[in-house]
């Protein structure tokens, strides 16, 4: 698929996609005899799990080495495994500091609703 399919369906721009490629997240993309870039559904996927981390707020750096971890192949399944173990703990971390601000944020709400049932704040 062309690169304008590719972001249409991965909604990452073309601009992303070239830099992505550039700096090695996107690796083996196919080229046609015209030399434009076809991708493939296996992009798709890797390309879904590079905005996954993205989105978790992985920093690129980590994520190009995960990227290297994974060209290297089988040998650095156990280094991968550790990687995303750390950003899945600091991940889980960081969603228990974001709850307790919700539940901070909750008794404040409940605090104001009751003061305008009373018309007023204690």
């Amino acid at each position: 698929m062309t690169i304008k399919e590719f972001s249409s369906r991965t909604g990452i721009s073309a601009h992303t996609l070239r830099y992505y490629e550039k700096i090695g997240l996107l690796r083996h993309i196919r080229r046609l005899p015209n030399g434009h870039r076809d991708f493939s559904e296996k992009d798709i996927q890797w390309i879904a799990f590079v905005q996954r981390l993205k989105d978790t707020d992985m920093p690129l750096e980590q994520i190009r080495r995960y990227a290297d971890l994974r060209e290297a192949g089988d040998t650095t399944l156990a280094e991968r495994q550790q990687l995303l173990e750390n950003h899945a703990r600091g991940l889980r971390e960081s969603l228990a500091q974001q709850q307790r601000h919700l539940d901070k944020l909750n008794e404040k709400i409940a605090l104001y609703r009751s003061a305008v049932k009373r018309g007023r704040l204690s």
